[in-house]
């Protein structure tokens, strides 16, 4: 008899370590059981009420307000939870990012803070119009004076003594004063003094009367071109040249994203291989689609949360920083000419670089398609630029870089575009781009696998003048 109470301890304690060392398998084996009839009480749509499962562009479904359990999997994929199957899912992707590739690939700078502050230095104008009209002196009026005259300019600040001008379309003379030259008339800037009046002289001018070097008639609206400084063999000093930057102010902007994922639902069997991998892809695609709109069309501001009772920084888009635009109209549409013109805006007048990048809408791009080009204008075969395939545009002025984005149709800009200067594109980075496993099992909030993604980032244009927006009228 004590052996048999011995023997009936031994596997009491036996039973008792076995339990100890599958405790974690009996809880989920009790877990189903209660799931199961529960299931069976209560066989509504009570998730479907917490859940909202919304169709995507080409036929898929994304679910919104819950994690994805089996159930809602069951729902919105009835194939799916089957026995596996090697097949590969096609992952559509309705639209690509090239602002946010960009980038990434021409590399970031560490922002210390949510507010970024930043500067621009430009380029001091190179060219003036005339103001008013100035009118050479008659022969029997024309004095020595007439060689030294004021200039009335609209800009008279951006000339200084010694500079010398380019009158544009007025022709100058030959030495002897009475023959008109092939050359365009030249000035000499005499002075300017603390009135801001400009006082010059021809450099070829012309023969009045008697007097040598008078400076005949220019009109008005006449360009002027800012030329070389000339000094003389005694000058050690020139008008001074200083230029200061302009401070401008952006935003970053904190992109996130969630992915979930029930232990069930990882557990079940699967007709296709659908992992949390393949959830953060699809997750990390959507996160971008979405930064790619606010890094071009975004409104730089701060706004209160009434509800988490905190400031929401938001991030101002490239396309409102650009400094120039071209305005095209639907009426005459865009050919060779306006696109020649297009290019010379793009490339001249800004110091930027002979390569630059144009993304625009389908209606855009398609104007662009539908053109002959020639030896001015010529589109090339595809090059890979930034892990980017482009369309190359040359001209004489310099090459664009043609992508389509249909971000900007999603918009509602089909027929918009910009042209970007890389070299002067600058992306700041407060938070780079990170993915965080939250245990939320072990705080006792959801059986399931979560991962946040984060960036906090925004995208400024340096050099605004070297950018140029693209609208149709």
């Amino acid at each position: 008899m004590f052996s048999s109470f011995k023997q009936a301890i031994m596997r009491a304690q036996a039973a008792r370590q076995w339990i100890k060392k599958n405790r974690q398998l009996l809880l989920l084996m009790l877990a189903i059981v209660i799931m199961l009839i529960l299931g069976g009480c209560y066989a509504t749509d009570h998730h479907a009420l917490l859940s909202v499962i919304i169709a995507g562009v080409a036929g898929g479904k994304h679910v919104t307000g819950e994690p994805l359990t089996t159930d809602v999997t069951r729902e919105a994929s009835p194939d799916l939870l089957l026995n596996e199957i090697d097949q590969q899912i096609v992952k559509i992707r309705p639209m690509a990012t090239p602002i946010d590739q960009l980038s990434r690939y021409a590399g970031s700078k560490h922002a210390g803070s949510m507010v970024v502050n930043f500067y621009n230095v430009d380029t001091k104008p190179t060219a003036a119009l005339m103001a008013e009209d100035y009118t050479e002196p008659t022969a029997q009026s024309a004095t020595s004076s007439d060689t030294r005259i004021v200039l009335p300019t609209d800009n008279n600040e951006i000339f200084d003594a010694s500079d010398t001008i380019l009158v544009q379309g007025v022709n100058g003379y030959e030495p002897d004063g009475i023959t008109r030259s092939k050359q365009e008339l030249v000035l000499y800037v005499v002075s300017r003094d603390e009135s801001n009046v400009l006082r010059v002289q021809a450099v070829n001018g012309k023969k009045i009367g008697e007097i040598e070097g008078c400076v005949p008639t220019i009109e008005e609206g006449t360009t002027l071109i800012r030329m070389g400084r000339a000094a003389t063999e005694l000058d050690v000093m020139s008008p001074q040249f200083e230029a200061l930057p302009k401070k401008a102010q952006q935003y970053c902007q904190i992109f996130k994203m969630q992915v979930e994922q029930s232990t069930l639902q990882k557990l079940a069997n699967k007709e296709v291989e659908w992992t949390m991998t393949d959830q953060e892809e699809a997750a990390i695609y959507d996160m971008r689609l979405g930064m790619e709109k606010s890094f071009l069309f975004g409104t730089k501001a701060r706004i209160w949360d009434n509800v988490k009772k905190e400031n929401v920084m938001l991030t101002g888009g490239i396309w409102w920083q650009a400094g120039k635009d071209y305005i095209y109209s639907a009426a005459s549409d865009l050919n060779q000419e306006s696109i020649v013109d297009l290019m010379r805006q793009a490339f001249t007048g800004n110091a930027g670089s002979k390569r630059k990048i144009l993304i625009g809408g389908s209606g855009l791009i398609g104007r662009l398609n539908k053109l002959d080009y020639n030896r001015i204008i010529n589109a090339s075969d595809t090059v890979t630029k930034w892990g980017i395939d482009f369309t190359e545009l040359r001209s004489k002025f310099g090459t664009l870089y043609v992508l389509l984005s249909e971000v900007f149709d999603e918009c509602g800009m089909e027929d918009n575009g910009i042209i970007i200067d890389p070299e002067y594109l600058q992306k700041y980075v407060h938070q780079p781009f990170s993915a965080e496993t939250l245990n939320l099992k072990a705080s006792g909030v959801r059986n399931v696998d979560a991962t946040v993604l984060t960036e906090t980032s925004c995208l400024v244009l340096r050099y605004p003048k070297a950018h140029m927006r693209i609208v149709k009228m």
